[in-house]
């Protein structure tokens, strides 16, 4: 089975007017496939909390990030529950301010649409909120029924919560996906901060198919034991999927562990998992990709990036470019899955 790493490169030569199409895709085994049967690797990157930098949550971001690296994955993470600023000041998430979060992700998700690339949307909490998390994903579901880009991501990162209670939370908002979108590919976290794939490795959601559960790693915390775990867990047949990561330590900050950081690499590429970096975000830390400077609406230049937002920006432009297109081309029809109406 070759492996075709999506790419969003030579579409930037492509004119914007309309949609650019992807291919949908789908699980077996531990591999993400396209309809030939190809191993698809995304390569990309996640922006922050809505609810503490929503101005970065517009369309010209987007269109700008994805022209200028050719990414062809972005993940956006809607905020939940209501945090602080780092000036202190109350940020609403979903909960307390709906139409902020929403509007948000929908005109995000849309821009990522145009361009072409896939594109995760992301309940971005710490905590179950099941009734709400199945109202909200039964309503985005409804609305991008049928785009094979969009990719749900239920639970970002548990934390207290045990493996049977994300289980059964996790069903719940499968089965409210599955009512409006059949085919869509669906995220599972697992609990300690996506840490503990083995759990869901010994006791995995049954009867419910195309679905990958995420792991996330922070290069200047995490290391051989966890992959470890990873291993143990792509071994008993679950699929893994890298959300979220970056290359320094768990809290954001700290140096940035290159020797670390290209152990996983290396390992993610061995096994051909996806990863998405964080973040597209303006704090005083390691992880944000940003600087206070940069303009909310894109077009950033060498300037407005931090340490790790050039080096994430070179890392998925140069994936773009050395990947071969594995989409249809312009006017071509994508190939349907089994059973799927193309």
């Amino acid at each position: 089975m070759k492996i075709a790493v999506i790419s969003a490169f030579l579409g930037l030569l492509l004119s914007a007017c309309s949609p650019k199409p992807v291919y949908p895709l789908h699980v077996e085994g531990t591999a993400l496939l396209n309809p030939q049967g190809d191993t698809v690797v995304l390569r990309g990157i996640s922006y922050g909390w809505h609810n503490l930098w929503p101005r970065f949550y517009n369309s010209s971001s987007v269109k700008s990030l994805v022209r200028h690296t050719g990414c062809n994955l972005l993940r956006f993470s809607m905020g939940v529950d209501d945090l602080r600023g780092a000036d202190g000041q109350p940020a609403e998430g979903y909960l307390s301010d709906p139409s902020s979060g929403w509007k948000c992700i929908t005109e995000c998700v849309d821009a990522a649409i145009e361009q072409g690339v896939y594109v995760i949307i992301d309940w971005h909490s710490h905590k179950i909120h099941k009734s709400e998390a199945v109202a909200f994903f039964d309503a985005v579901s409804k609305l991008y029924s049928g785009v094979p880009n969009v990719i749900y991501e239920i639970y970002n990162e548990p934390v207290n919560d045990t493996w049977h209670e994300v289980k059964l939370y996790s069903e719940a908002v499968i089965d409210a996906i599955r009512e409006n979108d059949p085919d869509a590919l669906v995220l599972v976290g697992s609990p300690h901060w996506d840490q503990d794939v083995d759990l869901p490795a010994s006791d995995p959601i049954k009867n419910r198919g195309n679905i990958m559960y995420t792991l996330h790693f922070y290069a200047g915390t995490h290391g051989e034991e966890l992959r470890a775990k990873a291993d143990n867990a792509l071994g008993k047949n679950l699929p893994l999927f890298i959300s979220e990561c970056g290359a320094m330590n768990a809290d954001g900050q700290g140096a940035l562990a290159w020797e670390s950081w290209g152990e996983w690499l290396d390992w993610s590429d061995r096994k051909s998992v996806s990863m998405v970096l964080w973040s597209i975000s303006d704090k005083t830390e390691t992880c944000s990709m940003l600087l206070p400077s940069a303009k909310s609406g894109g077009r950033w230049d060498d300037g407005d990036f931090s340490e790790w937002g050039i080096y994430s920006r070179s890392f998925v432009e140069d994936y773009a470019k050395k990947s071969p297109l594995a989409r249809p081309e312009r006017g071509e029809k994508p190939v349907a899955e089994p059973g799927q109406e193309s």
